[in-house]
């Protein structure tokens, strides 16, 4: 078996423990502190039944139908808490005026009885018979027809979640029972569609609940109760930032990933073939193309440079010689113009390589699920074999933790160390140490997540007894101090970089070793 250590620069905080002769941790669990998952999944069948408490305090508070809560629960974007507070602070009777409530019986405010009996409808103007009018709880009255024209519109444009009155000023929300019946005699799908619609309003309207973004969609949605800045995991396994529903990102802000995203659609293909087929002017950093077979080109400054080394040249060229310049041989302005040009063509793509191979890293790390099963099959099948096995399913969930952590710090770097987003946060020289600060703790975590990369793929199914024990003491000594690193580098980003910043907040999500929380099937 290869030689394996640890070196004492791989944990540097007093947190992570010695690990001299990978003596074995307290306990295997690496979180045991963090609160558990209040995320719910909610699924077709249960988002009714996820509903019902919330309109069951409202109609038990204040005393009104179904239909009122929902409107007041609706207005609200289904915080029942803040319904609440508006009836505390401001009233009863404020509380359903702002959400277009009225409650109780009003007389026909609205309509002209002729002498026949018959009630004439200011919409159409015609003589309607009383049995076909409806009267909303605001006491205006209209007949059936003008009614359900009304009400397919509404549906039919999106807005069937708060439909008005049709009187005039009047902000009456309709009751959802008679707009129900009323479409329904002239086309029940589209009253299948009013009652989707207002269904699904607790997942469009609700600021605690957001759909899954899975693609193809899975049709489930996630109830978050506490903060909205976190990142969970849905049932069909689908990981995502809450706050804006992309997939988890930190320790990128929602703005860095949103900006980083894309500027990688509008911009990896071009830098990709301005890297192929370009050079950068040492003069003016621009990219320049050459249009025949002298390696001697000129930019449209009037800069003559060398193609093969892109540093400046004389005017002549000839089959032997370039004057002023040997292109194996730089003068220090020459070299200063070199990095000054790559400084400018160049910072994209450091970041966009790393954090594309720390992507497709783990991208070919997942295969090592099936690789790692098989292995825990083998080492069970041993007669002197471990009764637990977690170790290696916990340094596997570790690795594949860090690794995501690590391709996103990339981005986070790019735009945290000379982007316009912070270009008034910090001086140069603050920027270069607190740069400096988090690249060492970047190095050193990046470091170990590769060590822990190779351990894993080790063939330690087949060791001797003795060697799968050493085995398991490294990986279990290596993945707490992988955590304990990542967990830095979050603490470094929070309190050294993001909680420094005086003209902007940018908020991650909060550090978890388990990554990702993963939510419970709501009953």
């Amino acid at each position: 078996m290869e030689d394996y250590a640890i070196s004492d620069d791989d944990c540097y905080d007093d947190d992570c423990g010695s690990f001299d002769g990978f003596e074995e941790p307290e306990s295997d669990d690496q979180c045991p502190n963090e609160v558990a998952s209040s995320s719910k999944v909610i699924t077709k069948d249960s988002l009714l039944a996820a509903q019902r408490d919330d309109l069951k305090r409202v109609m038990d508070l204040l005393s009104v139908k179904e239909h009122h809560a929902r409107t007041l629960l609706i207005h609200y974007r289904w915080d029942a808490d803040e319904v609440f507070a508006v009836f505390v602070e401001k009233g009863k009777e404020c509380l359903f005026k702002e959400a277009g409530v009225t409650v109780g019986e009003h007389n026909d405010i609205s309509s002209v009885h002729s002498s026949s009996g018959d009630v004439m409808c200011i919409i159409c103007m015609e003589d309607i018979p009383v049995n076909e009018t409806t009267t909303m709880d605001c006491g205006h009255c209209f007949c059936n027809e003008c009614w359900t024209e009304h009400f397919i519109v509404k549906i039919n444009e999106g807005q069937s979640r708060r439909i008005r009155c049709m009187a005039h000023k009047c902000n009456t929300i309709c009751d959802e029972g008679k707009i129900r019946n009323l479409v329904f005699k002239r086309n029940p799908d589209l009253a299948e569609k009013f009652d989707r619609f207002l269904l699904e309003s607790y997942i469009e309207d609700n600021k605690k609940v957001q759909w899954c973004p899975s693609v193809p969609h899975c049709g489930n949605a996630i109830l978050v109760e506490n903060d909205k800045y976190c990142e969970v995991e849905c049932d069909c396994g689908m990981q995502f930032c809450f706050s804006c529903s992309s997939e988890a990102h930190s320790p990128c802000s929602c703005l860095m990933w949103e900006l980083w995203m894309s500027k990688c659609q509008s911009e990896s293909e071009t830098v990709n073939w301005i890297t192929v087929h370009t050079k950068a002017c040492p003069k003016c950093h621009k990219a320049v193309e050459k249009n025949g077979g002298c390696n001697l080109v000129h930019c449209v400054c009037g800069q003559p440079f060398c193609w093969l080394c892109g540093a400046a040249t004389g005017s002549s060229h000839t089959w032997t010689s370039i004057d002023g310049h040997s292109c194996g041989r730089y003068t220090e302005d020459e070299k200063k113009n070199l990095e000054l040009a790559k400084k400018y063509l160049w910072r994209y793509i450091h970041y966009h390589n790393r954090y594309k191979a720390h992507s497709d890293s783990l991208k070919a790390e997942v295969q090592l699920k099936e690789k790692i099963k098989m292995k825990i099959s083998k080492l069970e099948t041993r007669e002197s074999a471990h009764r637990d096995l977690s170790w290696v399913e916990n340094g596997l969930h570790t690795l594949f933790r860090s690794r995501r952590v690590l391709s996103y710090s990339y981005p986070f770097a790019y735009y945290m160390f000379g982007h316009e987003l912070f270009q008034d946060e910090m001086t140069d020289e603050e920027r270069q140490i607190k740069q400096n600060l988090f690249e060492d703790q970047q190095q050193q975590f990046e470091a170990n997540v590769e060590k822990l990369s190779m351990l894993l793929e080790e063939p330690f199914e087949v060791y001797a007894e003795d060697e799968v024990t050493e085995t398991r003491m490294k990986i279990l000594a290596l993945s707490k101090v992988v955590d304990n690193l990542c967990r830095k580098l979050y603490e470094c980003i929070e309190n050294d970089l993001l909680g420094t910043l005086r003209h902007a907040t940018h908020i991650i999500a909060p550090y978890k070793s388990t990554g990702a929380e993963k939510a419970s099937k709501l009953a």
